[in-house]
Formats: structure tokens, sequence, C-alpha cells
């Protein structure tokens, strides 16, 4: 594609109608773009409309956005395999690669910032896969562009867009691991940019500190302040991997700026609206001083005090202003990783620490405007952050952290403060509760972060705090109140209080509070009536020594009509209709409760007419998940223990189901077919009309396109192929069955499956129905053995030919297989029965292939020809390992390579409904030990001693015949 005029006006068109409103025009566009971008020199064409003058700015703007992305999908597609259904591109030639590298940064320098911000992050992508080892030129051109830049008296424009194009680069060395090829690209560009940065660092310095006292506005200012914060971003990547000599040896200098930035004031930017700038360079700084103190830099010791002091001084500042978070949180960082630090902890007298405890915990756990905001607007967000743990870069957590930090070497002098500070917010709030509320939340935000117990051990001041007391006297009041709307943070404080706690707690007290908890499943405020939700869901998981559940249904069923219709009513407020920790709720009250057959009908209706809703827009996969879920455990429970509820169950069911099916609301497919496999295995032989109707669906190939919906509609086949064997002699319905089969064998993915299939129709099927199929399942399986042999595949075809053996006998599987080809069925046995017999895992599987191996030694004439002596010895062999030895101790790992192309197609994984029970049938109930079952089948081989005795020594391990002595031996006993 060549850059003419006509080109030009073609593709500026193009990116014109990619803004319209309009989508018809949009899509015209879109489509003409993407075959445009299949033409050579297209990133070259668009570049040149880039910096085409008179253009229009949204035009090129566009065409930055398209240049971008048509670097990302082009300029290395092999590295998208990875991702789904993404077709591979065609890649940049590399003659047009050489070209784009060479005009790039001086456009993206020319442009205006908005486009600089694209053509920066373009540059990114092609320094991803090619910087530096294929781009050598581009450090120099960037210091060449840095220098002229500098000379042209200060183009700062340039400069930051320069600084925000290497920091982009070098943001590599802060994620990578330390390897060999790392640490060579980091010198060079150490050896290329360090010199440059520090000069450029040293300079704006000087002309920062001539501004401020000439009284430079704030505009003169800004850009100069930008620089430094990017230089240390830069500074904090170099640094990352270890301390290099130039930065050693140059740190006087820079640590003095450092601590000037920390201490001084600049009114012109911090009283002209430009306070976020000068404390993001600060952030910048602290974020440094935190790297070097973590990794103990001797270098730095010398400057720990002075930073310490002056960041603790910052602090105290930041903390009483609003709008200030990022600062606070990183310098808060380096405070706690001074305050953990066995060589620097002792910078902290009483009076810092009471300053820490007063003057910095204090302010950063009280709730800000923006937690009150999320707490009414994006209940997610804040359940996310308060309850689940995502709230690590918040002052709340940062500041209980620094609590725990100078705990670690103080924890007798920081438990008093942390106690006095707690009860001076309960006093204060006592106070005037209605004015002074955010105290008291504050106060129980601190327990809760200060005494919970994690999964790695207690907190350092685990302990301190008479929790059964502040239970008592501040939470349970709270959960007590009449009112459940009144100061909603409040409640959903005391309500975290006690789920957090919930194993700490005795019985005696929590108990008592579960109908108060119900009460605030009908709070208006989503938190609120979501955490009642949680704390329910969270103390039937509450376990006691043993295991043993410590709340049981008998616990809830005093409660439970009124507990089922608060949550139900609960999915009725405004932004709860689709509440994932409501529907999870239900499921788990569902799955404790003793649930009568008339409660489980109404819950089932209530359920099914939520299910009719999500149907037509599925949007929450969690809540959806929890919902299928908790119809699973409602048709487990109640349609087993009571069969007559079946019917009701469908009638609510079924429309639900059909919609699904009929719609194709493909996102709920494996769902639906797991309920309906479940459905059909609760049912009685003849399976009704309607399920029926069900199965023939479930045999059009259409239906099984989709990887992940293959485990459900496999789980649904086997359940129609146990309870209706007899219908698939009908219209051809097993060919049906077996091409499904044939589709699924192939692939690695999938293979598994399609023994699940095969497995099901032997064990279900008598050897007169299915004696026909024999051969063409043999050879199809033996042509996948010879194809595409895996671990997974040789252990899945013992165990067919295990369940054969067993179902129909060895004889027809045998001749069947000579007849393919003479001898391939000991070529099979030496190949991949006898050196595979040992990976075989799992109870019922183990002992049907130690069964069926034991029937062929014991039965089958082949191998009981003195000709097949060696084959017998070492299939005996083979069995005694099975049957004697561990699965730890036998098997091998091995990890399963999927099929290459299949990993660049699949769309999406299947999920399980955990109360849709997979079934085990167990086809060999009547042995009980295959051992024993091994022993008397060898017995009865006429004159077995004389006759086996050399296959055994020669072809069976030592161990295994000692442990072949043992059992003989143990048997006589008995």
């Amino acid at each position: 594609m060549a850059a003419s005029p006509e080109t030009l006006q073609f593709l500026s068109q193009c990116f014109l109608h990619t803004l319209s409103p309009q989508p018809e025009p949009r899509r015209r566009a879109e489509a003409s773009l993407v075959e445009a971008a299949e033409q050579p020199n297209y990133g070259l064409a668009v570049l040149t409309l880039i910096r085409t003058p008179g253009i229009g700015e949204e035009i090129q703007q566009a065409a930055a956005v398209n240049f971008k992305n048509y670097l990302k999908a082009r300029w290395a597609p092999a590295a998208r395999r990875s991702e789904p259904n993404v077709p591979l591109p065609s890649p940049i030639p590399d003659d047009e690669k050489k070209l784009i590298k060479e005009h790039i940064v001086s456009l993206m320098l020319e442009s205006t910032p908005r486009i600089q911000a694209q053509l920066s992050e373009a540059l990114v992508v092609i320094g991803k896969h090619d910087f530096p080892r294929q781009w050598t030129e581009l450090l120099p051109m960037l210091n060449t562009r840095l220098q002229q830049a500098l000379s042209e008296g200060g183009n700062y424009a340039a400069i930051n867009g320069i600084l925000g194009t290497a920091n982009s680069l070098f943001k590599k060395f802060r994620h990578g691991y330390g390897t060999n090829d790392l640490r060579l690209d980091l010198r060079y560009c150490l050896d290329s940019f360090a010199v440059p940065l520090l000069q450029l660092f040293s300079h704006t310095a000087s002309l920062i500190d001539s501004g401020v006292s000439s009284g430079d506005t704030a505009a003169k200012l800004k850009p100069l302040f930008e620089s430094q914060r990017l230089c240390c971003r830069i500074f904090y990547s170099f640094n990352f991997q270890e301390l290099p000599d130039i930065f050693e040896d140059n740190m006087d200098p820079f640590m003095n700026v450092f601590g000037k930035y920390l201490t001084t004031l600049y009114p012109a930017l911090e009283q002209g609206g430009e306070l976020a700038l000068v404390d993001n360079l600060r952030a910048a700084i602290c974020e440094i001083l935190t790297l070097y103190v973590e990794r103990t830099e001797e270098p730095f010791e010398r400057f720990i005090g002075e930073f310490e002091k002056a960041v603790r001084s910052l602090l105290v500042t930041a903390s009483a202003s609003s709008g200030r978070d990022h600062l606070a949180i990183t310098a808060i960082k380096f405070l706690t990783m001074v305050s953990t630090m066995a060589h620097h902890y002792k910078l902290f007298d009483d009076a810092s620490l009471d300053q820490i405890c007063r003057s910095i915990v204090i302010p950063n756990v009280m709730l800000r405007d923006e937690d009150e905001e999320l707490f009414e607007f994006n209940y997610i967000d804040f359940i996310r952050r308060d309850m689940e743990g995502s709230d690590v870069d918040t002052k709340r957590r940062a500041a209980c952290e620094l609590l725990k930090g100078t705990a670690t070497h103080y924890r007798e002098k920081v438990a008093p403060m942390v106690n006095s500070v707690i009860q001076t917010m309960l006093a204060t709030c006592g106070e005037n509760p209605a004015v002074n509320w955010k105290y008291k939340d504050s106060a129980i935000y601190l327990v809760i972060a200060l005494c919970s117990v994690k999964a790695t051990g207690p907190n350092v001041l685990t302990g301190f705090f008479d929790l059964q007391s502040f239970f008592s006297l501040v939470v349970v009041p709270e959960l007590q109140s009449q009112d459940v709307n009144s100061y909603p943070l409040l409640k959903a404080g005391a309500l975290k209080f006690i789920t957090v706690f919930r194993d700490q707690l005795p019985k005696s007290s929590v108990l008592p509070l579960v109908p108060e908890v119900l009460r605030f499943l009908c709070a208006e405020a989503n938190v609120v009536h979501s955490y009642a939700a949680i704390f329910i869901d969270k103390i039937l998981l509450v376990k006691d020594e043993g295991g043993r559940a410590r709340y049981v249904a008998s616990d809830i069923s005093p409660y439970l009509p009124v507990l089922l219709n608060n949550l139900f009513s609960a999915l009725k407020f405004p932004e709860s209709e689709e509440n994932q920790y409501i529907m999870k709720c239900i499921m788990r009250v569902l799955t404790v409760a003793d649930v009568s057959s008339d409660v489980a009908a109404s819950c089932m209706s209530g359920i099914a007419s939520i299910l009719n809703e999500v149907c037509k827009n599925p949007k929450n996969p969690i809540f959806n998940h929890y919902l299928f879920e908790a119809v699973a455990v409602l048709i487990r429970r109640a349609c087993e223990k009571d069969p007559s509820v079946i019917t009701a169950f469908e009638t609510n069911l079924f429309p639900s189901l059909q919609t699904i099916l009929t719609n194709n609301v493909v996102e709920f497919f494996p769902y639906a077919f797991q309920l309906l496999a479940q459905l059909v295995e609760l049912n009685r032989p003849p399976l009704p009309a309607h399920y029926m109707q069900f199965f023939d669906l479930l045999l059009l190939p259409d239906l099984w396109t989709k990887s992940a919906d293959v485990p459900a509609l496999v789980r649904l086949l086997q359940a129609f192929l146990r309870m209706a064997p007899h219908e698939l002699n009908q219209g051809g319905k097993l060919n049906e069955v077996f091409n499904i089969y044939s589709k699924l064998l192939p692939s690695s993915r999938t293979d598994e499956q399609a023994f699940f299939v095969l497995n099901t129709v032997i064990e279900n099927l008598g050897y007169e129905v299915i004696g026909g199929y024999l051969q063409q399942i043999l050879v199809s399986l033996l042509t996948r053995l010879q194809s595409n042999q895996t671990s997974k595949f040789v252990r899945c075809f013992l165990i067919f030919m295990s369940l054969f053996i067993v179902k129909h006998g060895w004889n027809s599987l045998v001749s069947t297989m000579d007849s393919i080809q003479p001898g391939i069925f000991f070529t099979v046995l030496e190949k991949f029965w006898i050196p595979n017999l040992k990976q075989i895992t799992g109870a019922t599987e183990t002992k049907l292939t130690a069964v069926a191996s034991t029937k062929l030694i014991c039965e089958c004439s082949a191998l009981l020809d003195p000709g097949a002596s060696k084959y017998w010895g070492k299939m005996l062999d083979s069995i005694v390992t099975l049957v004697s030895r561990p699965e730890e101790e036998r098997v091998e790992e091995e990890s399963e390579v999927p099929d290459f192309v299949e990993t660049g197609s699949y769309s999406a994984t299947f999920i399980r409904l955990y109360n849709v029970n997979k079934r085990d049938d167990d086809p060999l109930k009547e042995i009980k030990d295959p051992k024993q079952f091994l022993l008397a089948s060898l017995a009865n081989i006429q004159d077995f001693t004389s006759r086996y005795a050399q296959a055994i020594s020669e072809n069976v391990d030592p161990a295994n015949q000692a442990v072949l002595s043992q059992l003989y031996s143990t048997s006589t006993t008995a």
C-alpha cells in the first residue's frame, strides 16, 4: 500500500467513519480497515497519515490507536497463540518493520500529547519483542533526541515524551526474574542510558531550584516535576534487580535531592491545583527508598534515619488531607518496611510511636467520602475491598500494616497505644453517636485488622485485646439494633466482625445472634444484606476438631422459613437482583438444612423464576454458577429423600431448560446438561417421553462442537445410556452414539470423554447388541494409539479392555483384535498393557484392571500356552505391583501436552456443578478384594506351581515374588 494522496484520502475517510455514532458506516469503515491491513506497508501509510498536516487531530488520533493495535496484532503474531479464538494474522514484513522503527521515534516526539501517548505505547509494543537485541538503534536514537531537546533550551515536552517511552521500555526489569539474559539487557541499558539519566536529573533539579527561588509559575514548574518523576521511575527499574555501581557512586547527590523533595513545600504547584503532581514525585521517591530498605543495601543505611523522619513528617501532613492516597500508601509502606527490619527498628522512640498511632494511623483508618460513595453505589467493589482482601493498596489497610510492623519489635509499647487509640475512638463516638459514628466504625475495623488470625498464623498483635469483651460491648449492640437501615456502615462493620471471628467466638455467643442477623437480610443497603448472607454462609462451614461441623441443620431449623424467605426477598432489592453472595448463601443453606418437601417445592419455584429471568441476559457468571448449584443441591437432597417431588421439580425446571437450549443460551449449556443428567438418573425406567425428546436433541452432531460443553454432554449421554439402554436399538440411535464417540476420540482434549461414552455402552448393553461394532471400535482405538499415543490415552484404553473382559469375556476381545491383524493382541499386551498396568489409579479402576488382567492369565488359552510364559510372568508381575503397592509408589506423573491447534481455538473451560454427583458405578461389586481374587484364580490353574515356577522366577520382580508368598501364607493361615 503506497502512501499516495488517494490512499491517504481513503484512510482518512475510514478513520473518520470509525468515529461515527451510526453503527452501519462505522462497521463498513472498520471492515475496510481490516481488509487494508492485509496489504504490505499499511503501517507506514498510517504513520504518513498521522504526520500529514491538516488532516484533523481526531482522525489522526483514531489512526494512532489503529496503528498501535495493528502492531499488537502483527508485529509478533506467533506470541499470541495462547489467546483463544484469535486467528493468527499475517506478520508485518521485515522491511516494513525496519522503516517503522526508523520513523516512529521522531513522529512520536513531534506529535501532540494525545497522539504521542498512543505512539509511545506502539513503540513499547515493538520494544517488548525487539528491544534491545533486535533494535540496538533505539537507545542511541533516544539519547540523541534527548540531547537535542536539552540544547533547544529545554524542550521538556519532548524530554518527557522520551522519558515516558524509556520508562515503559525499562519496566521489564521490575518484573522479570534475574536471568542472565535479563542482566545482560539491563547492563546494556545502563551503559547507554544511566549517565544521561543522572545528568538530566541533576540538571532538572537545578532548574527547579532556580525556578522556585525566582517565583516561576506552576505552568513552568509542572513539566520539570513530571520529568523528575519519570527519572525516578526509571531509577526504580534500573535498581530493581540490584544496586548498579553507577548509582552507588552517585548516591549522595541523588539522596540529597530526594530529601529536598520530601521536605520542601512548593506553593506555586501545591496551591495552584498541582499538588498531585508533587505528591506523585514524592511517592516515586518513597518506592525507591522502600526498595533499598527491603534489600538492605549497605550504602543506603546512613540515610535511613533522616528519611524516616522526613517521611513520617510528610505523612502526618498528608494524612490530615484528603485526596493524597497514593503518597500516603507509598510513604506508609516505607515506614512499615523500616519498622520490621532488625537493623532499623530502633529509629522509633516512644514519641514517634505515639505519633504514628495518633497522627498517622487514626486519620488513615477513618472512613473517607470515597468509601461511603463506594458503599452506596458499587457494593461489589466495596465488599471485595473490605471483606475479600482486595484492599492491599488502600490507606486503611496500609495503616494497619504499619501498626503491625511497629509491633514486630515494640509489641509491649504498641499494644497499649493501640488499645488507647481504640478506646479514644469509642469514647468520641459515645459523646455524639449521630455525628461521630465513623470513629466506632474505625475502631471495629482496627480490631478486625489487628486481631484476626490469617492462614499463615496469628498477627503479631493477636491476643493483645479482649476480643470477647469488645464483641459483647461494641458489636452485639449494633447487631441487636432494631433499625436495620440506620448507620448502615456500622451495621456492615458489626456483621463483618462476627464473620471474621466466627471460629474464635464460641457457639454459645454466636447462635443467639442468628435471628438478629436474619433481620439484616431485609436491610436496604446492598452491603448490609450481603454481609448478613456472607455470615450465614461462612458459619455453616465452620469445623471443630475432627472436622465436625459446628453448626448443623438443627441449629438453623427453627429459623429456616424466615431465613429462606428473607434470602429470596433480598434478591428483590435494586442492584441485588443478581447478588452472588445471597445466591451462594441460598445454596449453602439448602446444602445443610433439613428441607421438607413443601419448603423444597417453594424454593424450586422461586429459583426457577430467577432462572427464567437470567436466561434472558446472563450477566453475572458467579451468581449464575451458585444459582445452578442451588438447583442441583435441591434436586439431590429433596428428590433423593422424597422421589415424589421429582414431577414438581420437572414442571418448574423444564421450561427454563428448554429456553436455554432453544434460545441458544450457550453460557448455560454445561449447567443445563448436568441438571438434566441428574434428573434422568433420579427417574426409573422407562423414562418419560419428555426426557426422550432431550435424548434426540443430545445426538445432534452440532451440539458437540464446543469443547467446553463436552463433559456435560457426556455426563448426560451416560445418564441416558444407563437409564434407557433398550431405546438405543430404535431408529439407529446406537450408530449416532458411536458417531459422537468417533468425533471425540481423535483429540487429546476430548479422548477421555470418548472413553466415558464407550465404557457406558459396554457396561449397559449386551454383546448381542454391541458385537457388530467391536471391530470398528478396536480399529479406531488402535489407529489413535499408533498416531497420537499419550499416557492418559493408554490408561483409558486399558480400562476399556478390562471393562469389556469383565462384562463380555476375553474371547471376543482377543479374537477380534487378532482378526484385525494377526498377533496384535500380544503386541498390545507387551507394549501397552503390561508396562502401563501399574499406572492405573482409583479404587474402582484398580480393581477392574486387576480382575481383568487376572482373568487373562488364568483363563485365556493364548496366555496359558507354554510358548507365552514370558508374557504370562510379566503380566503377573504387573498385577502384583498394581494390587500391593500404594499409588504414590507406582504411578509416574506425566504431564499431558495438549494439541497445539486446539489450544489456540479453545474458548472456555468446563465448570462442573459440585452438587451434581458423578456416578462411580462399580461393575464388580461382588469382588471385594482383587488380591484374593488373584489367589483364588491362580489356585484354579491345574498344576500351577510346577507349570509356572520358572516363569515366575524369571519374570516376576523378587519383591513381588515375596509379596505373592506372603499373600499365600496369609491366605493359608486364614
